[in-house]
């Protein structure tokens, strides 16, 4: 992962982007049919992957980022044959994708939840401090800290917390990583809404 020394990702979202089109590239030249159960796999396989890749360590902030890497994903669902015509959030909907902000967002969650049941090695307390108030919702609240730079604002601890919040308690307290993922889904029209 590239981070420049004012912790800005561009380098990273374009090295993302450039290996992904690449690889799409490799597939347009080397497949004659582009029907959705062959391109979806693929994409799905070889593409994805290089634009989640360690996402909650470098997830973009900007805009100008955010549309390098969604104008991938664009692209990919350009490739699929008789969806050319059809509008971006069509293809997505048709394909049963989401955009790819929306991806980074969950995998936030997701890496959120982990840590809270301790399935990954990370310490929560180093990066999250507990809410202590008694403010409705779930027992899992976590209290955001100010920022003035965008250091702070963007960092993981940080960004993840109005959407964590949003959460219900039978959500963040699903007993496996498979249930939170299922219930985020089910739920995921009230989060990604922002």
């Amino acid at each position: 992962v590239i981070v420049q020394s004012n912790l800005k990702v561009d380098k990273q979202c374009c090295k993302a982007a450039n290996e992904a089109n690449r690889k799409l590239g490799m597939i347009k030249r080397g497949f004659k049919f582009k029907h959705r159960k062959i391109m979806l796999p693929l994409y799905k396989s070889m593409i994805r992957p290089h634009l989640d890749y360690c996402i909650q360590a470098w997830k973009p902030h900007l805009r100008k980022d955010i549309d390098k890497l969604e104008k991938v994903q664009r692209r990919a669902t350009k490739m699929v044959e008789r969806l050319y015509e059809y509008s971006y959030d069509d293809r997505l909907r048709i394909l049963g994708l989401t955009t790819l902000e929306t991806r980074f967002i969950r995998a936030d969650l997701i890496e959120v939840y982990k840590m809270f049941q301790g399935l990954d090695c990370l310490d929560r307390n180093s990066f999250f401090e507990m809410d202590r108030g008694d403010k409705r919702g779930h027992s899992f609240k976590l209290f955001k800290k100010r920022f003035r730079l965008d250091i702070g604002k963007f960092k993981f601890a940080n960004r993840v917390f109005d959407d964590w919040n949003m959460l219900d308690e039978e959500t963040v307290t699903a007993g496996t990583l498979n249930t939170f993922k299922a219930k985020l889904d089910q739920v995921k029209a009230l989060v990604f809404a922002n």
